[in-house]
C-alpha cells in the first residue's frame, strides 16, 4: 500500500465521520492519525478493505479524543453508532466537503485554507506559497480557522465563490508543483458544473481545461520545463482546447464577466495561436486589464508587464514592471526575461541566476539555471 493510496482515502473517511456527528476539527484529528497509523502498519498486513480499516481507526480515535474531553461528554453516545466491521458503501464526499469547509464562521482566506490543508491534500508549506505569506503565518491561520470551528455542526454550506477559490489553489499546486492534484481538481469541477449554473463555475473549468491541455507539452523528455513558446503545439490536446473554448464562449455570452472567466479568454488566446509569434498580445494585455480590475492582483500585473513586453516591446514591459514591488515571485524571473528581449544579456545572465536561487520547486529552478549558463556561454 503506498501513501499517495493512502492519502486519497482521506476525503471520504473524513466524510464518514463528519456524517456520523463528528465536529470537522475533531475528525480531521483523528484520519490524520489513522493515516499515519496505516503508513506504519500497513506495508507488513494490508487490509482486505482499506476504507473500512481507516473508517474503524478514525472513529475510535475520535472516541478517545472524546472520552478524554469532558466538555464533550455528551457525544459519549455515539459509540453505539461504531461503524461495523466489513466493507463501507462507497461515497464520494468530497464535494460536499468543500462546501462544508467554506464555512460561514470562517473568514474566506481562512476556509479556503483549512479546506486546502483538511481535503485537498497539500501542506501548509504549499498553502503559504499560494497565498504569498510565511509558512508560521499560514500555521497559524489554519489552527485559528480549526479553533473556530471547533465543536460546529457542519450544517451551512460555504459560498460558490471560496470553494472556487479552493478549487483553483488545488488545480495549479497539482499542475505547477510536486503533487498531481490537477486531475481531481478538474473532476470537482465538473461536478460542480453539472449542479450549478454559475458562469464562473464555468470560467474555472475552461479555465482548468485549456491548461491542462498543455500539460504534455510542458515537460522534455529528461523532465526540465519547456517555457510556451517553444512547446511543440502538435502535442496540445485538441479536444480539450475545444471543449474549454466551448465552456469559455457559452459563459462570457452571459455578460457576467469574473476574474476565471478571464483568465480563461487569455488561456484560450494562447491556445488559439498556431504558433507562438502569431499569439495576439494585444488581445492579451487588454484580458489582463480586465483582471486586474476585476482582481487587483500583484500577479496579474506581474504577468500583464510579460504580456505588455509581447505587444509593445521589452522596454515598456520593464516600465510597467518597475511599478510592482520585487519581492514578488517570478518578478526576477520576469525581468531577466525581458532584459534579455531588450538585448541586456549580461544583466539579463544575472537575474536569471538570482532568480533559481528564489525558486520555489526545482524543475523552475532548474530552468531559470539554464538559462543564465546558455546566456553566459553566449558571452564567453
Amino acid at each position: 500500500m503506498n501513501d499517495a493510496l493512502i492519502r486519497s482515502l482521506k476525503p471520504s473517511v473524513l466524510g464518514v465521520l463528519v456524517r456520523r456527528g463528528a465536529d470537522f476539527a475533531a475528525a480531521e484529528d483523528a484520519v490524520q492519525d489513522a493515516l499515519v497509523e496505516a503508513v506504519r502498519v500497513w506495508s507488513a498486513d494490508p487490509p482486505r478493505d482499506p476504507k473500512g480499516w481507516l473508517v474503524t481507526v478514525a472513529w475510535r480515535r475520535f472516541l478517545d479524543a472524546t472520552r478524554a474531553d469532558a466538555a464533550r461528554r455528551r457525544r459519549e453516545d455515539l459509540v453505539d453508532e461504531e461503524p461495523p466491521p466489513g466493507p463501507t458503501p462507497t461515497v464520494d464526499d468530497t464535494l460536499q466537503l468543500y462546501f462544508l469547509c467554506a464555512h460561514p464562521s470562517l473568514t474566506p482566506s481562512s476556509a479556503v485554507a483549512l479546506t486546502l490543508r483538511a481535503v485537498g491534500g497539500l501542506t501548509t508549506r504549499q498553502i503559504a506559497q499560494a497565498y504569498l505569506v510565511p509558512e508560521a503565518t499560514m500555521a497559524q491561520r489554519i489552527s485559528r480557522a480549526k479553533r473556530t470551528v471547533s465543536g460546529v455542526r457542519f450544517d451551512q454550506p460555504g459560498d460558490v465563490a471560496t470553494v472556487l477559490r479552493v478549487l483553483y489553489l488545488v488545480f495549479n499546486e497539482g499542475y505547477l508543483g510536486d503533487v498531481d492534484l490537477a486531475a481531481e481538481a478538474i473532476r470537482l469541477t465538473r461536478q460542480l458544473a453539472a449542479a450549478i449554473d454559475h458562469p464562473e463555475v464555468a470560467g474555472l473549468l475552461a479555465l482548468m481545461l485549456l491548461h491542462h491541455a498543455r500539460r504534455a507539452a510542458r515537460r522534455a523528455a529528461d523532465g526540465s520545463l519547456v517555457p510556451l513558446a517553444e512547446q511543440d503545439r502538435g502535442r496540445w490536446d485538441t479536444a480539450l482546447i475545444a471543449g474549454g473554448v466551448g465552456i469559455l464562449q457559452a459563459a462570457l455570452a452571459r455578460d457576467r464577466l469574473g476574474e476565471f472567466q478571464a483568465q480563461a479568454a487569455i488561456a484560450a488566446l494562447h491556445a488559439d495561436a498556431p504558433t507562438a509569434g502569431e499569439t495576439d498580445w494585444v488581445q492579451i494585455v487588454e484580458w489582463y486589464d480586465e483582471l486586474a480590475l476585476l482582481t487587483d492582483s500583484p500577479i496579474v500585473r506581474l504577468n500583464r508587464a510579460v504580456a505588455v513586453g509581447e505587444a509593445d516591446g521589452p522596454r515598456a514591459g520593464l516600465a510597467a514592471l518597475a511599478t510592482l514591488d520585487d519581492a514578488l515571485p517570478r518578478y526576477t524571473a520576469v525581468a531577466a526575461y525581458l532584459h534579455e528581449r531588450d538585448g541586456s544579456t549580461a544583466t539579463a545572465a544575472r537575474l536569471y541566476a538570482e532568480a533559481a536561487r528564489k525558486a520555489a520547486n526545482l524543475a523552475e529552478r532548474d530552468h531559470l539555471t539554464r538559462q543564465a549558463a546558455r546566456l553566459n556561454a553566449l558571452r564567453s
